[in-house]
């Protein structure tokens, strides 16, 4: 083949192949899909978490550094099922970035791809903060990350198709490893099932469905309002009926609280342990 044609050639090839990006910027609402976006793109995307793992994703202001994030964004990554309703859609709007909009390739929520569980069978305000699509909080089981890990890389290698090759091998070997991780939680769990907890906040599903945890009270009267002293001498009778062996809660959250569960039982001993479990 002459010079010429070969360079044609080359250059054909090219362009199908499409430009490869600089570097696939990634917006992720919360830290576990800004870790997870960083193991599979390695050094082929630039990661920003919205929230750290001490926030409430469903209350965060829509700074402008936010929202100066979501303009340069390639593909933002959210959680869903209304867990950011009240701040992503604003940041979205002022940021003009239409590659990021709901409904384009560049906009991926991990809850498309996980059964939901924990759906209201009322929805009303004054139940307290219910989601209607269901609990958003998945990552509380582990079995999620892997099926969010797998689409996730393929919307990656889609948007960046020169590196798809790159994120895929990345994505099996992180399969990998956390296939042989999670067989290794579940047998260390095996212990805790049927064991009874009680919840700070009504977000555990997927843990309790994971592990077989058995919620016997929750200290929120409804999913986000404040305990009340009548609704948690409700718990202190609940778990003098039925003893809890763990609290769990959101980490700098509540901690008051079991402190008082544990005064007002003098016959639950040992006091039940507090698991900071970061629910996002």
């Amino acid at each position: 083949m002459k010079p010429i044609l070969k360079l044609c050639s080359a250059a054909v090839l090219f362009a199908l192949a499409g430009p490869a990006l600089a570097i696939l910027n990634v917006f992720a609402t919360v830290p576990e899909w800004a870790a997870l976006a960083q193991e599979i793109g390695g050094d082929k995307v630039k990661v920003y978490a919205a929230t750290n793992a001490l926030q409430d994703p469903h209350h965060v202001e829509a700074r402008p550094s936010l929202i100066a994030r979501a303009r340069g964004a390639d593909l933002i990554v959210a959680t869903g099922a209304e867990l950011e309703v009240g701040w992503l859609p604003l940041v979205i709007q002022q940021a003009g970035n239409p590659k990021v909009r709901p409904g384009q390739r560049g906009y991926f929520e991990a809850t498309a791809y996980v059964p939901l569980l924990g759906k209201p069978t009322r929805l009303d305000r004054a139940e307290g903060d219910v989601h209607p699509a269901g609990d958003p909080h998945i990552q509380t089981d582990a079995r999620n990350i892997a099926r969010v890990a797998t689409e996730l890389a393929a919307r990656m290698a889609e948007l960046d198709p020169p590196n798809a090759t790159l994120y895929q091998s990345r994505h099996r070997q992180f399969a990998e490893r956390w296939s042989a991780a999670l067989s290794r939680w579940e047998k260390q769990a095996a212990p805790l099932k049927g064991m009874p907890i009680v919840v700070q906040h009504k977000a555990f599903t997927y843990l309790e469905a994971w592990l077989g945890l058995r919620e016997v009270a929750a200290l929120e009267p409804k999913p986000g309002a404040e305990p009340t002293t009548a609704h948690l001498s409700s718990v202190v009778e609940a778990l003098q009926r039925t003893p809890a062996k763990v609290v769990v809660r959101r980490p700098k959250r509540l901690r008051i609280v079991p402190l008082f569960l544990c005064s007002s039982m003098g016959r639950m001993s040992p006091c039940p342990r507090g698991a900071d479990v970061p629910m996002r």
